[in-house]
């Protein structure tokens, strides 16, 4: 991906050199965070849209039959491992992971920078799920609740938290220089939970099906817009510091 936007910024900055005269090297950047921004409020105006559907038949219906098919596996045991599973999509689960993968970078980088954009992507997703909770107002199913729920319905805060942060910890891993198999089952794990902990929410009988697919999609607009901010932070970095070395 890092690669893949490098290339974008490289490409828009040639053919800005061709069509004007007068060319500002930071353009490019300026364009790209712009281009995140549009990426992003598309995003929700398209979620808020589609939040509309919330009250229709069709989609009554289509929430019914699936949380009817999940909510029939409920078993004692398997209660105990959905109950663990939506703990790990919870604050003290994601406060346990943050501390583990704090001790990984740190080892590995001698530096927090991916510690910072970890809690700043889970932050800002925490408090625009509280947002659009209260904006589109939902309440929560009348089946049997299995675990405690204080909140509003959609989007499913789990579902759109663990988008964000998994799938931002996805893209992390996708760039470090890794062994391919370790990579590969760490990303594989990765999108299990994602879904696990979605899948969770409704065999809990905490959520909706749409509330989840609410949350995922409001969790991938957020990380992507968080990807391509983060590269073109770093990018204008690395051009100042280049630059004040040449000025020395």
């Amino acid at each position: 991906m890092r690669k893949q936007i490098i290339e974008v910024l490289i490409s828009l900055r040639t053919l800005l050199r061709e069509k004007f005269h007068q060319y500002n090297d930071k353009l490019p950047f300026f364009l790209m965070i712009l281009l995140a921004f549009i990426i992003i409020v598309g995003g929700i105006n398209l979620f808020v849209d589609l939040s509309n559907t919330l009250h229709t038949d069709v989609l009554a219906k289509y929430d019914s039959k699936v949380t009817e098919f999940v909510i029939s596996f409920r078993t004692p045991p398997l209660n105990k491992v959905f109950q663990f599973i939506t703990e790990i999509g919870d604050f003290k689960g994601y406060i346990i992971i943050t501390i583990i993968t704090t001790i990984i970078f740190f080892l590995k980088f001698r530096n927090w920078r991916f510690v910072l954009e970890i809690i700043f992507v889970q932050v800002i997703a925490g408090l625009a799920n509280v947002a659009l909770k209260q904006v589109i107002n939902r309440a929560r199913p009348d089946a049997e609740h299995l675990v405690s729920v204080a909140t509003l319905s959609y989007p499913s805060g789990h579902a759109m938290s663990a988008m964000a942060f998994y799938g931002f910890l996805i893209y992390l891993f996708y760039n470090f220089k890794l062994n391919v198999w370790i990579k590969i089952l760490t990303i594989l794990i990765l999108g299990l939970l994602i879904l696990a902990i979605g899948i969770s929410r409704i065999y809990l009988g905490v959520h909706y099906p749409s509330d989840i697919a609410g949350g995922y999609i409001a969790g991938f607009i957020w990380v992507i817009f968080c990807i391509v901010l983060f590269n073109v932070v770093d990018l204008l970095r690395k051009r100042r510091k280049k630059r004040s070395s040449k000025a020395q």
